[in-house]
């Protein structure tokens, strides 16, 4: 398994920053509101140690008992009106980064099911997991506790920091001198948290694809008997995780208590220097009022810097992720569907013309392929593993796009069609048939709103297998559970047959059938094949040769060439590759 390797990016990415933004657009009223809100905090927050001086210099030391309880309402009024407004900027920010993220999954998933096969060959499904879930939430962090709080916290040190400077200069300096080591040991601790996040977010990134394709791919391992080797290699994983995180957790475990040391030293200081002129009497013009709001000041002051840092990593982890998706969202490795064909019936005549295609644009699987389909005719590729039969089916449906020749369908180039219409109109079946966690009837419509049961039924009916299905519990509601665990075989193949049939496809793409099934189920299978082929133009990708005699036409494939075509008998007599074909096959039986 390829690990995924990813680092920390600059905070001030300013191009992943404005693409970012442009998903607040939407939501430019709130997100006015969530800055409103956050200059409300960052003012109102100093206000409460200079209203506490005020009412200790002048309503207690001058015995004004009426002023004091006015100040106290006006203290109780002023924390009233802040929880109100921390509560509004709480929910919105949260609010704002939920529906955020919700609208960027999206976007990145109606992207994903775009993009061609090729690039799902190439990609890890762990590392597609990663982006779509792990690094669209690490979004709602810096919406929800990165970006608006971070701006509130330096808001609030302006603040403070000007009322600090306006009330005594000599004060703020004594107060403040320790300082430059609180913001060299937040350096320090931003520097290597945000080492220790990178290795939590590769960390996470190779146990997800390690553990998606391990658990896909369990009957593999337990055939083979490697679940102890498996167990051992996701052991060595999770304890790389397990070592990431508690790197994170030493450092916060460090930092803390030092910037609390580092705090707690500037209110010394700031006692002493205050306390020195009563203790010897001398009228320096600190009151006891300025020491106490100095020192609520310090404690507001030293709060935001040192939960700063940890802003900043969670911004900086925000950008990394955004940049993946990103890159993610950039990816252009889609099929152009700029085709605008889209006729309501077509007639099914497929034709191959000097077609050349290679999966890695270097070596080709296909050559020179020329073939011809009439309208209600069958056609039959045969030929060894890797001579390019479900090439040409994947080409036909588009999800690969030719390097060379013209396909047509209908005398028209199947780049003229739209997608949707072209593969609207060839139903396809596939040797392995996937089936999700779902009722029967959803994964023979897959949520197509426009199919009735009525359709369904209609279709299961043609293919043979409307018994089964009504002898299920629940019929078409039957829960078919995760690839369709709980039928056998020869069920899930017909469930892909009557998938296929429902929307009445012209075409009919049938690759290897039947050749995961027995003999008797095969039998079954091939008289629901017979009725589903009936008038339809008819492409099989055939493993057993018993089962294509009757096709109008035989193509036999090699090493990606057509080396002979014809019918059964004809190819025969030719005494050639279908020959030796049909003779291995016979010696099997025999």
């Amino acid at each position: 398994m390829e690990k995924e390797k990813v680092t920390s990016g600059s905070i001030v990415d300013y191009q992943v920053l404005k693409r970012l933004f442009k998903f607040v657009q939407p939501y430019k009223g709130q997100f006015y509101g969530l800055v409103l809100l956050t200059i409300l905090l960052g003012i109102s927050a100093p206000l409460r140690p200079y209203l506490i001086q005020y009412t200790l210099d002048n309503d207690v030391a001058n015995g004004d008992y009426p002023g004091l309880v006015n100040m106290i309402y006006l203290l109780c009024g002023l924390l009233v009106i802040q929880a109100i407004i921390q509560y509004l900027h709480t929910y919105l920010s949260g609010w704002l980064g939920q529906f955020i993220i919700r609208d960027i999954r999206v976007k990145l998933y109606s992207h994903l099911v775009k993009l061609r096969l090729k690039f799902f060959d190439k990609t890890p499904i762990g590392q597609l997991v990663t982006r779509t879930i792990s690094d669209v939430e690490t979004l709602a962090d810096v919406f929800s506790e990165g970006l608006a709080a971070m701006v509130g916290d330096l808001l609030q040190l302006i603040f403070i920091l000007g009322i600090m400077i306006y009330t005594d200069w000599r004060l703020a300096l004594i107060s403040l001198s320790t300082l430059p080591l609180l913001i060299l040991s937040t350096y320090v601790f931003k520097e290597k948290i945000k080492v220790a996040f990178n290795d939590v977010r590769n960390a996470v990134s190779n146990l997800n694809t390690y553990v998606q394709e391990h658990i896909t791919g369990m009957s593999v391992v337990q055939i083979f008997g490697s679940e102890k080797r498996e167990y051992k290699k996701f052991t060595d994983i999770n304890r790389e995780h397990r070592r990431a995180n508690l790197k994170s957790v030493l450092y916060y475990s460090v930092y803390f208590p030092v910037a609390e040391i580092i705090s707690a030293a500037g209110i010394g200081l700031l006692v002493w220097y205050g306390a020195k002129g009563v203790i010897h009497q001398v009228d320096t013009g600190i009151t006891l009022g300025m020491l106490i709001a100095f020192i609520m000041y310090i404690q507001m002051f030293f709060r935001p810097i040192r939960m700063i840092a940890d802003r900043f990593n969670t911004l900086q982890l925000g950008i990394v992720s955004s940049s993946r998706i990103m890159k993610l969202l950039d990816n252009n490795e889609h099929i152009p569907n700029n085709g605008s064909l889209a006729p309501e019936k077509i007639e099914g005549a497929v034709s191959f013309d000097k077609v050349w295609f290679a999966y890695n644009d270097a070596d080709y699987v296909l050559k020179d392929i020329s073939l011809d389909v009439k309208p209600g005719e069958t056609i039959a590729l045969v030929g060894a593993t890797g001579a390019g039969k479900s090439s040409i089916i994947n080409l036909l449906n588009r999800f690969y796009e030719i390097n060379r020749g013209t396909i047509t369908v209908d005398g028209k180039s199947i780049q003229d069609y739209d997608i949707d219409n072209l593969r609207g109109n060839i139903g396809v079946v596939l040797q392995d048939v996937f089936l999700f966690s779902d009722t029967i009837m959803q994964n023979i419509t897959l949520g197509n709103p426009d199919i009735t049961e009525e359709d369904v039924m209609e279709a299961a009916k043609l293919v043979g297998a409307k018994k089964f299905i009504e002898r299920l519990p629940g019929g078409l509601n039957y829960n078919v559970m995760e690839r369709g665990s709980t039928l056998s075989v020869g069920q899930r193949q017909l469930i892909s047959f009557v998938r296929a049939m429902v929307y009445n496809p012209r075409i009919l793409v049938l690759d290897e059938a039947t050749s995961s099934v027995d003999t008797e189920t095969e039998e079954m299978i091939q008289k629901a094949i017979d009725k589903m082929m009936f008038g339809r133009t008819s492409i099989v990708i055939a493993h057993r040769l018993s089962t294509i005699q009757k096709a109008n036409k035989i193509i036999v494939l090699d090493k990606g060439e057509i080396k002979e075509e014809g019918t059964h008998d004809e190819l025969l007599e030719l005494g050639g590759y279908y020959t030796q074909l049909h003779k291995m096959q016979y010696k099997e039986i025999v």
